[in-house]
């Protein structure tokens, strides 16, 4: 009996070993078999895989090859698709399933783990879209692109402080280059044209938003800036300018005092038209931002000193409009679009003065005469 026994556990021994032997061999001739024809249509498998997987995810995919060359999903519209930093290869692909980028996500996630790509993944930026093949998907998910740069250059800005903000938003050049960028003088030949000084833009730098990459460059900005400013004060705002006695550039200077001195958006044009009769009269504008703008970096970082004094007034500067008639020699800002239409169409008004009002809402009391503007201070 205990022979018996042991001639029965033989035979299933040996039964197991035949059919674990008989596995080997028929892996071994599906992947003799494929691999010659997956490696032509697919590419080189992942030497790193185990020679059955291997061989049954080739067979896998040359039963679907015509689906790796075709439109992997439904939606045609590229997609900004973010790989987090450590996310799998299962989950990135699950989730480009639901965004319909593809339809099949067992297939890529076969062709990915063929190829070996399933573990080079990098996180970042891709854009994306259903009507890419499998193919074009895979070899993309190599490549990531870093998040865009956004850059907002609020209205009334000086150049100095939109050098500042590069450093803040982590654009790819220094504050420092994109100050002498700016005094390059070889952008946009009409534009320049209008200017006294080719080299000096402020005033031109166009508030707006703008999208840099890793690779931008400081006159690409610059010459964006410009390129925005000619878009948005076309010719028909030029005209109007010109209609009130201005060329372009009186035009821009003007409005950059006027983008300092209004807070409440609406009284930019009656703003305008305080400066522009002052300016008819020849009457000294007497603006505080010029002033401002002339007494630079404050100690406390600041560019623009919020109380002036007596003895600031008397800072000796072009742009000084308390001592010096008429406009400053340059913008001291870069205006906004609702600042320049205010010079091209300023409200009709009597008015030489105005101060802020006392409530605190930011909004001015506007007067003929200087008694009446000593009438409008606050108690």
């Amino acid at each position: 009996m205990p022979t018996a026994r042991r001639s029965r556990g033989w035979s299933c021994l040996t039964l197991l070993l035949a059919s674990v032997a008989c596995g080997l061999l028929a892996g071994a001739a599906l992947i003799a078999m494929t691999l010659p024809n997956a490696v032509a249509a697919l590419g080189p498998a992942d030497p790193s895989l185990e020679p059955l997987p291997r061989g049954a995810l080739a067979a896998y995919l040359m039963l679907r090859r015509n689906a790796v060359d075709q439109p992997a999903g439904d939606t045609g519209e590229l997609i900004d698709f973010e790989v987090s930093s450590g996310e799998s290869a299962s989950a990135v692909v699950q989730r480009m399933h639901s965004l319909r980028i593809i339809n099949e996500p067992l297939l890529l996630q076969a062709y990915l783990r063929y190829l070996g790509v399933d573990r080079t993944i990098q996180a970042g930026h891709y854009n994306l879209s259903g009507a890419m093949t499998l193919r074009d998907l895979a070899n993309s998910l190599q490549h990531a692109s870093m998040p865009p740069i956004v850059l907002t250059v609020p209205e009334g800005w000086r150049l100095e402080q939109i050098a500042e903000m590069l450093l803040a938003a982590q654009a790819p050049f220094t504050p420092e280059q994109f100050v002498q960028a700016t005094r390059l003088g070889s952008y946009s030949p009409t534009l320049l044209a209008e200017l006294p000084d080719p080299t000096k833009l402020e005033g031109f730098l166009f508030p707006d938003t703008y999208h840099l990459t890793r690779d931008s460059q400081p006159a690409e900005l610059v010459t964006t800036m410009l390129e925005t400013f000619d878009e948005r004060v076309d010719p028909e705002l030029r005209d109007a300018f010109a209609q009130q006695g201005l060329t372009l550039y009186q035009a821009v200077t003007l409005a950059s005092i006027v983008e300092r001195e209004a807070i409440v958006p609406d009284e930019r044009p009656l703003i305008a038209s305080v400066f522009l009769n002052r300016l008819a009269q020849g009457i000294k504008l007497d603006a505080d931002p010029t002033v401002q703008y002339a007494l630079g970096r404050q100690p406390d970082g600041a560019w623009w000193k919020p109380t002036l004094t007596l003895e600031d007034l008397q800072i000796d500067s072009p742009h000084n409009t308390y001592l010096y008639a008429g406009l400053p020699p340059s913008p001291i800002a870069n205006p906004g679009l609702e600042s320049l239409r205010a010079i091209a169409s300023p409200e009709t008004s009597p008015y030489l003065y105005f101060r802020a009002a006392c409530d605190g809402s930011g909004r001015h009391t506007f007067a003929e005469t200087f008694e009446q503007h000593l009438q409008n201070a606050c108690p």
